[in-house]
């Protein structure tokens, strides 16, 4: 009969600090969101209705766009929203991730966007119409006004949430393609060339692919669990590892919780033991506030041999 093994580990403390800090949360764009949806809906309907009127195929396609972009608001939103959910018993995170798949999800619409617009614009090139240049021009313009309105009130938040920069990004396009689509006219007005049309459309659909493609890579490293942007996981393991007392630093781990918002976790060899809880704060309020780590983990460890095996010497 083999002897039971003791897997009791003596100087092994657990020591979690939390530092939960609201300092990056996004500020709320309900409002924002609520003035782009509704301004941008009307306008689609107006728009395309004009396009089929005056056989403008690149106004058809600006309003196509925009459609894009009204469905892409209202995932953002709801992406907003659900992030502010409180954690559940299942969702312990809370539904703040939710704000990674809608970035994808919205990365992936504007790519079927791309697709419609370039799908129309080379059957246009190989078969020109005759377009009403006054109409384009009218319309387009309103559209200018309308998505340069709306991407102001995205403005500020740009840089801290990758779906408040998608929903800017979005409204920053839409207002260069409508400006695209008011110069095509005004040539053709001058020039009555039709393939002016197609071929505008064409370098617009260049600018919106690569906007999406920086949002696209952005979301799916988001999804992958990659150490977020401006976060650096050896200036993390440096500090760590010359905190006083600490021998080691073992299984390191820094992920999105969300779209804004970073976890970290952590194992310190501490051969001398636990350090107390004071140690632990101050641990979190440096990763808060030097690297923006606000949601930090830490396991305090004696033994680095101890605390990975269960052998019996411990």
């Amino acid at each position: 009969m083999g002897a039971g093994h003791s897997h009791s580990h003596h100087g092994h403390s657990h020591g979690n600090s939390h530092g939960h800090g609201h300092a990056h949360a996004p500020a709320d764009f309900g409002r924002a969101f609520a003035i782009g949806i509704v301004l941008n809906g009307v306008f689609v309907l107006v728009e395309a209705a004009y396009g089929f009127l005056s056989g403008s195929m690149a106004l058809v396609a600006d309003a196509g766009h925009n459609l894009s972009d009204v469905l892409s608001l209202l995932l953002a939103w709801a992406a907003a929203a659900a992030a502010r959910k409180p954690p559940s018993d299942k969702f312990t995170y809370g539904y703040k991730s939710s704000t990674i798949l809608a970035a994808m999800a919205n990365a992936g619409l504007l790519l079927v966007a791309i697709g419609a617009i370039l799908f129309e614009t080379l059957n246009r090139l190989s078969n020109p119409a005759e377009v009403e240049g006054w109409t384009m021009i009218v319309v387009a313009s309103i559209g200018i006004v309308i998505n340069t309105a709306t991407a102001l009130l995205f403005l500020r938040g740009r840089h801290d949430d990758l779906n408040i920069r998608g929903a800017f990004l979005h409204m920053v396009a839409d207002a260069l393609v409508s400006l695209g689509v008011v110069i095509a006219g005004v040539a053709i007005l001058l020039t009555g060339a039709t393939w002016i049309d197609p071929v505008t459309s064409l370098l617009i659909v260049a600018v919106i692919a690569w906007g999406t493609w920086g949002l696209l890579k952005d979301s799916v490293k988001m999804g992958l669990l990659a150490v977020p942007e401006g976060i650096s996981e050896a200036d993390v393991r440096a500090y760590l590892t010359r905190l006083s007392g600490v021998a080691a630093v073992h299984d390191l781990h820094i992920w999105p919780m969300s779209t804004t918002e970073t976890a970290m976790t952590a194992h310190l060899v501490m051969p001398a033991g636990h350090p107390g809880d004071e140690f632990l704060r101050a641990i979190a309020h440096e990763l808060q506030h030097r690297h923006g780590i606000g949601h930090a983990t830490i396991q305090i460890e004696r033994d680095a041999d101890c605390a990975l095996s269960s052998a019996e010497s411990c």
